[in-house]
């Protein structure tokens, strides 16, 4: 049986050492979606990322991934973390860590294991499907950040997943290349439901389709747009300063920006 919503979050409320980092958090997310999980610093992204991995378990309330508890989807869950460095010194190829991608669902814990034909063959189809089926013998460190990204997307999808988790996916790469990743992204959404943890509000623009906002407690907007209410339960706001800017897409670059008060309105 096809579970209602891919992700259902119901009361959760997660603490580390005493201290709330996620309170009384509801959420449900609809197979086919692409949902950006947006908020500050320590608002709880992350968290809401490793709990859906059922890396950490909530002190309270209840976590379903695509059906079950976190933890027991296996290669239907594919994740790129946020921290993908691989030192220059450290000879491995672009296609190896692909395939580490099948290895890690599989019998990664078997000494001397080597990848067979079906595993390989996997992941020469991953680096194709995001543009990179040239480069499969080419050792990682010498591509550039974006390729790299590329890589570790290949990584996550390899299995070809029904939920792809991407923390922080365009943290490292110019804006060019973070314009390319999301038009990967949004092909690889017709096949997967994906939720992206990013600090960048621009990203709602022109790929997703609904919006997280976090910030302890989590805001849910089942459109590609951020409402005032979501922006400063996510943000916040101080007296007497400009609030953040929000930088949006289109033909002529522009910012919005919420009602400054003059000293004529004081």
């Amino acid at each position: 049986m096809v579970a209602d919503h891919v992700i259902s979050l119901q009361d959760v409320t997660f603490s580390y050492n005493g201290a709330p980092v996620l309170e009384q958090v509801n959420l449900e997310i609809e197979r086919g979606d692409f949902t950006a999980v947006l908020g500050p610093n320590g608002g709880g992204k992350s968290t809401l990322i490793k709990l859906l991995l059922g890396l950490i378990i909530p002190q309270r309330g209840t976590v379903r991934v695509l059906g079950r508890a976190p933890g027991k989807c296996g290669d239907r869950i594919g994740y790129m973390p946020q921290y993908t460095y691989v030192s220059g010194a450290f000879p491995i190829t672009v296609l190896d860590v692909v395939s580490m991608g099948v290895v890690r669902s599989g019998l990664s814990g078997v000494a001397g294991f080597r990848p067979g034909k079906s595993v390989m063959k996997k992941a020469h189809a991953a680096l194709e499907r995001v543009g990179l089926g040239s480069m499969a013998k080419r050792r990682i460190s010498d591509l550039s950040g974006g390729q790299r990204q590329r890589v570790f997307i290949a990584r996550a999808v390899v299995s070809d997943p029904e939920l792809l988790l991407l923390d922080e996916p365009t943290a490292s790469v110019d804006q060019e290349n973070r314009v390319s990743l999301f038009g990967l992204l949004r092909e690889l959404n017709n096949n997967m439901t994906i939720i992206m943890v990013s600090h960048d509000l621009s990203t709602i623009a022109k790929s997703v389709k609904s919006v997280a906002c976090v910030n302890k407690t989590l805001h849910f907007h089942n459109a590609p747009l951020i409402t005032g209410e979501m922006f400063k339960m996510a943000y916040g706001e101080q007296n007497g300063c400009c609030p953040v800017e929000l930088v949006a897409h289109g033909d002529i670059p522009h910012r919005v920006l919420e009602h400054h008060h003059t000293e004529e309105e004081n």
